[in-house]
C-alpha cells in the first residue's frame, strides 16, 4: 500500500516508461519504439508473403518481440525511484542489450534448436539462466513487485515439489528440465500468452494509440459530454460513456483513469460530486471497458487460443454482460445525481421524454441502416467487382472517407479540453458529432474485418490501422484546403507526419508493460503444466469448500480477486485462467455443474479485473485518487460498491448460460436483454438504497428478490418441477430413441482423474438424429454392456461426440437424466415483476410528502 497516492504524472510514466533521457538516448528509445511498431506491421500484413522477403514463423518473431520489450523496458524504467529519470545509467543500456541478446537467442538459434529438441546445450542453459533473472527484473520494474514474486514462486514450486509439504508435494523438476522448459522451448515464457501479445495485441494496442493521436479520443469525450451533460450529473454520466468508448479499444484500466479522467472528474467534482465518489465513477467506468468486446484487455484474443472458440463467438458472448453492466452505471451515477439533489448545467432541462425517445429512435435506425447498407451493398459489390473487389472497396472508402471530411470542416473545430473551463455552457450535439465522423471508418474496417471477413484479429487490426495511418497523413492538409471560411488552420502533412510517428511511438511504449507482462505469465503457465499444480488448486479448493458448490464459486471468485491483485488485464487473465478456469471445470463437473468453457474464463476474468477496483491494493484507485485529490481508500471502497453490479455477473451467468447467448436463438436473445438491463438496474437500486426516494432495509431486500428472479427464473422453476426425469442407466438404448433429437441426456459418471484416483463427474450428451436408439448410440461412438445391473462402457471411437463430451473405457454411467417437458422458466418473471410492482407502489406513496418535506 502506498502512504500517498502517486501524482498522475507519475501514474502516466508507469505505464509507457518513467525515464525522458536527454540527448542521444532519447532518439536511442524513440527509434527502438518506432522500428517496433514497424516491424509489427510488417509481420501483420501481406507483404513479406508478396515480396518473398522476411516470412518469420511464430517462434521466431515472438523472440524479436520480446527483444524489443526487454531492451525497452531497460531503458525506459529507472530501477529504483532514486534512479536517474535524464539518462540512462551504463549497467541499464548493458542489463537491456543482454537480456534482449538471451530473447533473441531463439531466434539466431532457431535452426539448430529445432533439430534437437529436448537436448540442453551449455549455451541453452546459459542463455535461460541469463534471461529468466533478466525478464524478472524487466517485470519488477515495468509492473511492480507482484507478478515478478508470483513467477519466482512458481519456479520455486517446479524445483522443489518433492520438499513441499503433504498437498502441495509433486515429483519435482530438475533445474535443466525448468530452464529448458521455460525458455527453450514454446511452453513457458514463449508460450501461447507471448504469442498472442506477438500477433494480436500489439495491432490493438496501436490501433488504440494511432486513434488517440488523430484526436479521436477528444472526439469521444466532447460527444459524450454534449449527448448527456444536460441530465443530472451529466458530467459522471459522460465520463462512463467516454469510457466506454475508449475502454473498448485500451488494454488499460489505469491508463483509461489517467487519460479520460484528467478532464472527467474535475468536471463532475465541480457539478458536485465528491473527490472520492468522482474518482469511483471513473474507475468502475475505466475497469469495465476491460469487460467489453472487442478487446477486452487482449483477453478476448487469448480466449480464442485457450478456448479454441472462433473470435466472433467469443465477443458474442461477452457482450450482454458487458453492456448492462455499462448501462446499470450510468443508472447508478443517475441515483447518486438524484440523492445529491444535482441540477442539470447551466439550468438547461432535458427534452420531453417523447422527443427523447424520438431522437434515440432515429438514431438507432439511421445507425441500423447504415449498417445494413454497409453489410449487403459491400456484400453485393464483392462478386460483383471480382477481382476488382479490393481496389474499389478502396475507392469507395476514400470517397466516403472525404465526404466526411467536407461535412467536418463544415462545423467549428472541437475546441481544446479543458476541465477548469466555467461549465456554464454545453457544446452542441450535432456539430461534434459531424466534427469527427472520419474517426469511425477505421473502426468500421476493423469490426467488417473481423466480424463479416472473418480475418484474423491481427490482419483485421492491420488493415484498421493502415486506414487510421492514411487519416494521420492526410486530415490536417486536407481539413485546411476544404475549411472556406478560413477560420480555423488545422495544419499540414509535415503535422500529419509528426503525429504518425508520435502515434507509433506511443504505440510501442504503451505495449512494452504488456509485452514483459505475457512473457513473465508464461513462466506460471509453463510451471502449471510442467508440476501439474491444477489438480493441487482443484484439491485445495475442493477441501476448503466441503463440496458446496456456490462455496467453491465464492473461493475461486476470492482466489480470481488475491492473484489479480496489482497485474495489468493481460497478465491477469493469463493467471486466473490457466490456473483457476481448469478448477472451477472440474469440481464443477464433480458437484453436477456442467458449465460452457467460455462461461468459466469469463467468471475468472470479471474476479481477476475487480483487483484493480478492490483496496487495499487497486491501482485503478489510486490512479483515480492522483487524479481527484481523494483519498484512495475511500475511493476503491466506493468504487467497489459501484462495481457489485459487476462481481454478481458471473455468478448469474454461471448458472443462466442465456445471459450469454449460449443456444439462444435472436428474438430470445433481444427479450434477455431487455430483462437482464431491467434486472440489473433493479440490482443496483437495491444496492444504492436509492429507487424513486430512499428504499427502507425491506424494500431494497425485495428489489434484490426482484433482480435474482428476472435474472435467474430457472431457480424458482427447478423448484416447481425438475427439468430431468430420472431412467435406470441400463435403459440408456432406449431413452435415446425416445426423445427429441438435439436434446441433451444428463450423465453421472463413476472414472478415474489424471493420476489413477476415482473421482465422480456429471457431463451432457447431446442427442444426435437418427431413427432408433441403437442408431443414435453408435452415431455417439459409444458402445456399453450391462455387467450386474451396471452400465459400463465398452469403448469409445475416437474423437466421437462422446469421446470429446470426456466418456472413456471402463467407465461406469452412475445415473441418467432425460429432458423433461414442463412450462418455460420464463413465467416466474411474472411474480417478478409484480414484485416490482409493488414497490413502485410504496415508494410513489412517499414521493409527495418527500417533495414537501424538501420545497
Amino acid at each position: 500500500m502506498h502512504d500517498k497516492p502517486l501524482s498522475t504524472e507519475e501514474l502516466i510514466a508507469q505505464d509507457v516508461g518513467a525515464r525522458s533521457p536527454l540527448g542521444p538516448m532519447a532518439l536511442v528509445i524513440t527509434g527502438l519504439a518506432l522500428l517496433w511498431s514497424l516491424f509489427q506491421l510488417w509481420i501483420a500484413s501481406p507483404l513479406p508473403f508478396v515480396f518473398g522477403f522476411g516470412v518469420l514463423n511464430d517462434t521466431e518473431t515472438r523472440a524479436i518481440h520480446l527483444a524489443f520489450a526487454l531492451l525497452l523496458a531497460f531503458l525506459a524504467y529507472p530501477a529504483l525511484r532514486s534512479s536517474p529519470r535524464d539518462r540512462v545509467p551504463l549497467l541499464d543500456i548493458a542489463l537491456g542489450l543482454i537480456a534482449a541478446a538471451s530473447a533473441a537467442y531463439l531466434f539466431v538459434c532457431y535452426q539448430q534448436l529445432a533439430l534437437r529438441p529436448g537436448s540442453l546445450t551449455t549455451a541453452d542453459l546459459v542463455t535461460a539462466c541469463i534471461g529468466i533473472p533478466l525478464l524478472l527484473e524487466a517485470t519488477r520494474r515495468a509492473l511492480g513487485p507482484p507478478l515478478a514474486i508470483i513467477a519466482l514462486l512458481f519456479i520455486a514450486y517446479s524445483l522443489a515439489g518433492p520438499y513441499m509439504p503433504g498437498l502441495l508435494a509433486h515429483r519435482g523438476v530438475s533445474f535443466n528440465a525448468m530452464a529448458n522448459h521455460q525458455w527453450i522451448t514454446t511452453e513457458g515464457v514463449f508460450g501461447i500468452a507471448l504469442g498472442v501479445s506477438t500477433s494480436f495485441v500489439f495491432l490493438f494496442v496501436l490501433f488504440g494509440a494511432l486513434l488517440e493521436r488523430a484526436g479521436a479520443g477528444h472526439y469521444f469525450i466532447q460527444l459524450a459530454f454534449s449527448m448527456l451533460g444536460h441530465f443530472r450529473g451529466g458530467p459522471a454520466k459522460a465520463a462512463v460513456l467516454a469510457s466506454g468508448l475508449t475502454g473498448m479499444i485500451s488494454g488499460s484500466s489505469i491508463a483509461n483513469v489517467v487519460t479520460t479522467g484528467t478532464f472527467t472528474i474535475p468536471m463532475m467534482k465541480r457539478t458536485g460530486f465528491s473527490a472520492e465518489r468522482a474518482g469511483a465513477v471513473e474507475v468502475a467506468a475505466s475497469v469495465n471497458g476491460q469487460i467489453m468486446p472487442p478487446v477486452m484487455g487482449a483477453a478476448a484474443f487469448l480466449m480464442v487460443e485457450y478456448i479454441g472458440m472462433p473470435y466472433v463467438e467469443i465477443i458474442k458472448h461477452a457482450f450482454l454482460p458487458a453492456a448492462i453492466s455499462y448501462i446499470a452505471l450510468l443508472y447508478i451515477v443517475h441515483l447518486e445525481a438524484l440523492k445529491l439533489g444535482l441540477q442539470p448545467i447551466g439550468g438547461h432541462q432535458p427534452k420531453p421524454w417523447l422527443r427523447r425517445l424520438t431522437g434515440f429512435a432515429f438514431g438507432a435506425a439511421l445507425i441500423s441502416g447504415i449498417s445494413l447498407v454497409v453489410y449487403y451493398g459491400l456484400g453485393w459489390l464483392k462478386p460483383a467487382l471480382g477481382d476488382f473487389a479490393l481496389p474499389g472497396i478502396g475507392l469507395i472508402l476514400a470517397a466516403v472517407y472525404l465526404a466526411l471530411l467536407k461535412v467536418a470542416a463544415s462545423v467549428p473545430p472541437l475546441p481544446e479540453e479543458d476541465p477548469n473551463a466555467p461549465l456554464e455552457t454545453l457544446p452542441k450535439t450535432r456539430a461534434v458529432l459531424l466534427s469527427g465522423l472520419h474517426f469511425l471508418l477505421p473502426v468500421v474496417v476493423l469490426v467488417w474485418c473481423l466480424m463479416i471477413e472473418r480475418l484474423s484479429p491481427g490482419l483485421s487490426a492491420f488493415w484498421g490501422s493502415v486506414m487510421l495511418i492514411i487519416i494521420l497523413l492526410t486530415q490536417r492538409p486536407l481539413l485546411s484546403w476544404m475549411r472556406t471560411d478560413g477560420s480555423h488552420e488545422h495544419g499540414t502533412f509535415k503535422d500529419g507526419v509528426i503525429d504518425l510517428r508520435e502515434g507509433l511511438i506511443a504505440g510501442a511504449r504503451n505495449m512494452i508493460g504488456i509485452g514483459i507482462a505475457t512473457a513473465a505469465a508464461g513462466i506460471i503457465v509453463g510451471a502449471v503444466s510442467q508440476t501439474g499444480v491444477g489438480l493441487v488448486l482443484a484439491d485445495l479448493v475442493e477441501l476448503l469448500s466441503m463440496g458446496n458448490l456456490l462455496l467453491m464459486l465464492v473461493l475461486i471468485a476470492v482466489f480470481s480477486l488475491v492473484l489479480g491483485m496489482g497485474l495489468p488485464t493481460t497478465a491477469n487473465y493469463i493467471v486466473v485462467s490457466s490456473l483457476l478456469a481448469p478448477v472451477v471445470v472440474t469440481l464443477g463437473q464433480q458437484n453436477g455443474l456442467i458449465v460452457p468453457l467460455i462461461a468459466v474464463h469469463l467468471f475468472v476474468f470479471y474476479f481477476g479485473i475487480m483487483a484493480d477496483v478492490t483496496p487495499p491494493v487497486g491501482l485503478a484507485s489510486f490512479a483515480a485518487a492522483a487524479v481527484s485529490k481523494g483519498d484512495p481508500i475511500k475511493t476503491g471502497i466506493v468504487a467497489f460498491f459501484y462495481s457489485l453490479r459487476t462481481a454478481v455477473l458471473p455468478f448469474l451467468f454461471i448458472f443462466n448460460t442465456d445471459l450469454l447467448l449460449i443456444d439462444v436463438d435472436f428474438w430470445h436473445g433481444v427479450l434477455i436483454f431487455i430483462v437482464a438491463t431491467i434486472a440489473m438496474l433493479i440490482f443496483a437500486a437495491a444496492t444504492q438504497g436509492y429507487f424513486l426516494v430512499r428504499s427502507r432495509w425491506y424494500e431494497s431486500a425485495v428489489l434484490l428478490l426482484v433482480a435474482f428472479t428476472l435474472f435467474r427464473p430457472g431457480f424458482w422453476m427447478d423448484m416447481l418441477h425438475d427439468p430431468y426425469r430420472d431412467i435406470a442407466p441400463t435403459e440408456l438404448t432406449q431413452a435415446l430413441g425416445e426423445i427429441e433429437d438435439g436434446s441433451q441426456l444428463r450423465l453421472r459418471v463413476m472414472g478415474e482423474n489424471a493420476v489413477g484416483d476415482p473421482r465422480e463427474f456429471s457431463l451432457l450428451l447431446a442427442v444426435p438424429d437418427g431413427d432408433s436408439g441403437e442408431e443414435r448410440l453408435e452415431k455417439l461412438g459409444l458402445l456399453t454392456y450391462v455387467d450386474n445391473g451396471k452400465l459400463l462402457i465398452d469403448s469409445v471411437t475416437f474423437g466421437s461426440p462422446a469421446a470429446e463430451a470426456g466418456l472413456e473405457f471402463d467407465q461406469e454411467i452412475l445415473r441418467l437424466r432425460a429432458p423433461t417437458e414442463r412450462w418455460t422458466k420464463e413465467l416466474m418473471w411474472l411474480p417478478g415483476f409484480a414484485l416490482f410492482v409493488l414497490v413502485v407502489w410504496l415508494q410513489r406513496r412517499r414521493q409527495p410528502r418527500v417533495a414537501l418535506a424538501t420545497a
